[in-house]
């Protein structure tokens, strides 16, 4: 469950990555090879991954701190 945060963090990135790309082919070719709908949920995907890595560490931050708090 440790590396729940960090496996969110990548699948956003690569999710952004591939986002970023078709946005990119689209603006040099002057049609992407995603339609709109699919950029949508992409970026929303992406996005939501990304929240749920951030908890993820914050989660993590909170319970070393309460650890360390509880062993002095």
């Amino acid at each position: 469950m440790k590396n729940m945060g960090r496996l969110a963090l990548l699948a956003a990135g690569v999710l952004f990555v591939a986002f970023f790309s078709n946005v990119a082919m689209g603006a040099a070719s002057g049609k992407p090879p995603l339609g709109d709908v699919q950029e949508m949920v992409m970026l929303l995907a992406s996005s939501i991954l990304f929240a749920v890595a951030v908890l993820r560490f914050e989660l993590e931050a909170r319970r070393s701190s309460i650890s360390t708090t509880n062993d002095t």
